[in-house]
Parts: structure tokens; sequence; C-alpha cells
């Protein structure tokens, strides 16, 4: 008898427990971090959410998004970002790198047609295409891009809106993050602040 007490006795202290750790760590902890991220850093909190000139959302500062057609196709009067082998690209879900070394022979070829494709598209020389515009991120969600691959994309996206060059390259270089504390990994261009830059630029 005495055991079957001291068995529900244990249990019991075990039930209060679990509950009391779910209301702490589960509810108030959670509570509490949301507070302070939605009252500290609420637009990162929320996903860093960028929006149009008319308050739409159209993506995160975050995550990269193809600029292309219904087929496919990069459209010419937006800049592109690096590709991405997230799922069939971009995709959230399937955030992944190919894991492929740089000798694997589906890498090569897939980086010589790459490069083929964005040398025709950016009427560059093949040797001009930098590594980052025939190469994914980690992640396969990186939205950046560096300088160099923004700079042989000027001309095309210049032509295509009727802008002038000089215009471009200045939104380009507005829209050009420096390394951290100037040292600190590489410039970077946020491809979607770019092209909504743009938009609103014509708008």
């Amino acid at each position: 008898m005495s055991t079957t007490r001291s068995s529900l006795r244990t249990l019991w202290v075990s039930v209060r427990a679990v509950a009391v750790f779910t209301v702490v760590a589960g509810v108030l902890y959670t509570g509490v971090v949301l507070g302070i991220g939605q009252l500290v850093m609420p637009a990162q909190a929320n996903g860093s959410l960028v929006t149009d000139e008319s308050g739409e959302v159209v993506g995160s500062s975050l995550v990269g998004q193809p600029f292309a057609d219904a087929d496919g196709a990069p459209l010419a009067q937006y800049f592109q970002p690096r590709p991405s082998s997230a799922g069939d690209g971009y995709d959230g879900a399937s955030s992944s790198g190919s894991n492929w070394g740089p000798e694997h022979a589906d890498l090569v070829a897939a980086v010589e047609e790459r490069i083929a494709q964005v040398s025709a598209f950016e009427g560059v020389d093949p040797s001009d295409v930098p590594a980052d515009a025939v190469t994914a991120s980690g992640s396969g969600l990186d939205p950046h891009i560096s300088p160099a691959y923004a700079a042989i994309q000027v001309d095309r996206v210049a032509a295509a809106r009727g802008l002038d060059v000089a215009t471009v390259e200045q939104l380009v270089a507005e829209h050009t993050d420096a390394p951290l504390a100037g040292f600190v990994g590489e410039a970077t261009v946020n491809v979607l602040a770019l092209n909504v830059a743009l938009d609103e630029l014509e708008g």
C-alpha cells in the first residue's frame, strides 16, 4: 500500500512539474520573447517584410526570389538574383545547397551552362561573369548578389526601362551594403530592395 501511495505521489509531482514548466517555458517565455521582439525590433520580428510604395508586401529582405516570367525566363527590366537550389528556386520549405563538390560533373556542367546564359543575357564576355551569378548559396535563399554581378546588369536594366545608365548605377550604389564594421564579409546588393526602388522610380 505504501509503495502504491509513493508511486502516486511521484506521479502527481511529475504531472505538476510538467504543467509548471509547460506554462513557464511554453507560454510565459514565448510571450516575453515575442513582446520584446515586437517592442524592440518589430520589422525583424515580423520577417523583415518589404513593401512597395502602395504598402503591399512584395517579399522579405532575408529571402531571395526569382524575377522571371511564367515560363521561368528572366525579366530584362529587373536585376536578377543568383541561382537557387532550394526546391524549384527560393523555396523556403526546401532550403538547402546542392552539396556537390567543385569537381562534381553535374555542378561543372550546370555552371558552364549558366555562364553561357548569363553572358548572352547580359551581353558580356564569359570571363566577366562573377561566380555568384552561376552558383547558389548554401541555403539557396540568399537575397544578395555581389556588386560585380549587379554591375554587369546595369546596361541591360537601363535599356529595358529607358533609364540613364548613371541613374541605375546610382540606385545600385544606394542599395549596396558595405561589409560589417568595414571589414567583416563582403559588400552585397539586396536584389529585392533594388528592384522595388526601380519600380518606385518609374512609378
